[in-house]
């Protein structure tokens, strides 16, 4: 059975083909108009009869990070159709009053609200269709009414008829995509998604025909969550593929841990331009219910990705007191680092190049210029540079474990990307890691994780009521739960005394429980999963290696430092130990 995976990245378009057991790889660079990279890297992996096609996409999170929605509605309950607007009352930054948070996706003007509502008990207010407004010229509508996870027919009456007055308009309702309390981060979800829709479905229908054109099967999307599904579920709900892409990284670096017998481990994926981390306890990756992408709360399931902007092509410069920076800011593909020869500015690449960690040619025959990385960073030791985005990661990788009560050293490091297996090494030593994970794809891992997804469809249900009072609960899945009165909840996996693992997660996480006091379900969140299918590997190119070392692989580059070796396991994984 043959097997695609082909991953959309800023910079390039990486495609993974798994037939019989081997697989074949292709990077190509990303035009702007995704479908024709995703079908020219098809063809340069040679995919031809393909059983299975799965895709990660940067399309939504893209629009929403640039802007490029649809012209989109906001409809509330009247006296809340400022909503979107008025937010929690937090800060945008803790220690700057004075800093804007991001502008709503839906302008004031496009806030409207409608009579009519409901209470935790039933109806307060009869709904009143008639004093809809005229929404004008839009191309979505988000519709978020008060307790419409608990009562979702007002919701379905102001959506039916906005459908029937606007019949070429997306319309999403909060029900349909998030159907869970706390109204803000409801309201918020629910724009995002309609505010996407057009862009993402024009996209993926594209997508899906073209694919069609080319003798390919219909592809399957990655989900934030870590699974994927049809072309026709993502694009009704995009705000659920906001993270496709590095939910499929984590996925691969699960499965390349699981196979080389370590059962927890860190995904740590370093590209050009940031770096994205992750806890894989048990090989999987851990979820959350909630995260925040261009400074909005998205209210959907996410495989729990920690990113901090430190890449390869992340610049370096010195501030007003003489220290070294290094990003956010990034070269990108154009220029690029100072040794692509093309006039760009000093980087992490420059760094590592100096320092004798990158082979003079990259993949793809880019040949580097020492003498334009030495100029870039003229009177900034490379060592330094270094030094300081490590520690820009080392952070990352603590807020993922040691800040939620993991030791590091009970993980293994699963390095991928084009510059994580650069860095990997040092980052163990300092967490006291002591096994690095460095898959012979690692330049790929992404697609190689859409190669190996399960499909997933995540499902929750709203309580908000005593525990004591719920009945036939699922036999899996996951509760959220609180001590009533408490804002916040705990996650605890379903199981047949629910109330003492509360009662314990409690404890580990604030040092005490309450077993006297009143338990309140908030939520349950279940999935249907469809296995992913069997994934058989053979090693092309066997490594034995003691550092120090550099070690070129496809697609990435190796820095194996003094007292650390490894060996390629049957996988074609290195298995790097100190």
């Amino acid at each position: 059975m043959a097997i695609l995976g082909v991953d959309v990245g800023g910079t390039f378009t990486d495609a993974v083909l798994l037939e019989d057991g081997r697989l074949r790889t292709a990077k190509v660079p990303t035009a702007r108009r995704q479908e024709e990279s995703v079908l020219a890297a098809a063809r340069a992996v040679g995919a031809q009869e393909v059983e299975r096609f799965a895709h990660g996409t940067t399309v939504a999170t893209n629009a929403l990070l640039e802007r490029r929605g649809a012209r989109t509605a906001y409809v509330g309950n009247a006296g809340f159709e400022h909503l979107l607007h008025l937010r929690r009352q937090a800060r945008a930054h803790l220690y700057r009053p004075c800093r804007p948070h991001p502008e709503p996706l839906v302008p004031l003007e496009r806030c409207h609200g409608v009579r009519g509502r409901l209470g935790p008990d039933g109806e307060l207010e009869p709904l009143d269709l008639d004093s809809l407004p005229d929404l004008g010229d839009v191309e979505a509508v988000a519709v978020c009414l008060l307790f419409a996870f608990r009562d979702p027919s007002h919701e379905r009456a102001v959506a039916a008829e906005l459908r029937r007055r606007h019949p070429g308009v997306h319309v999403v309702a909060s029900h349909e995509v998030a159907p869970e309390f706390r109204e803000y981060e409801r309201a918020s979800t629910t724009a995002a998604d309609a505010y996407l829709g057009p862009v993402a479905g024009r996209y993926l229908r594209a997508l899906a025909a073209a694919a069609l054109q080319a003798g390919l099967p219909e592809p399957l999307v990655m989900l934030s969550s870590g699974g994927v599904a049809s072309v026709e579920e993502a694009a009704a709900h995009p705000a659920a593929i906001l993270v496709s892409g590095p939910a499929a990284g984590v996925v691969g670096a699960g499965l390349v841990a699981r196979r080389a017998g370590f059962e927890n481990a860190i995904a740590f994926d370093m590209g050009g331009t940031s770096t994205d981390v992750c806890l894989l306890p048990g090989g999987r990756a851990a979820r959350v219910a909630e995260r925040e992408v261009g400074g909005f709360p998205i209210r959907l399931p996410t495989v729990d990705i920690h990113t901090v902007g430190a890449g390869g092509g992340s610049l370096v410069r010195r501030d007003a007191g003489g220290a070294i920076r290094v990003g956010p800011e990034s070269a990108g593909a154009h220029p690029g680092p100072a040794c692509y020869g093309r006039g760009g500015g000093p980087t992490v690449t420059d760094a590592n190049l100096l320092l004798g960690r990158l082979p003079a040619e990259l993949p793809g025959g880019l040949v580097l210029d020492r003498d334009a990385a030495a100029a870039a960073l003229d009177g900034i030791d490379p060592a330094a540079v270094v030094e300081v985005v490590n520690a820009e990661m080392l952070r990352a990788l603590r807020v993922v474990s040691v800040e939620r009560g993991h030791d590091p050293r009970d993980f293994a490091l699963v390095a991928f990307g084009g510059a994580g297996p650069l860095h990997a090494c040092a980052l163990a030593e300092e967490l006291g890691i002591e096994a690095v994970l460095v898959p012979e794809a690692a330049g790929v891992l992404s697609a190689l994780g859409l190669v190996a997804s399960e499909e997933r469809r995540d499902r929750v249900v709203s309580h908000v009521r005593p525990l004591a009072e719920v009945r036939d609960l699922p036999a899996e899945g996951e509760a959220d739960l609180r001590y009533r009165g408490q804002s916040f909840e705990l996650t605890v996996p379903l199981q047949p005394d629910l109330a003492a693992a509360f009662h314990r997660a409690h404890a580990e996480r604030y040092g005490y429980a309450d077993p006297t006091r009143e338990i309140e379900l908030v939520a349950v969140r279940t999935a249907e999963v469809v296995s992913a299918p069997e994934i058989t590997l053979h090693v092309t190119t066997c490594y034995k290696v003691e550092g120090p070392s550099v070690l070129e692989l496809p697609g990435s580059t190796c820095w194996v430092p003094e007292g650390w070796r490894g060996e390629t396991n049957a996988d074609g994984t290195l298995v790097l130990t100190r």
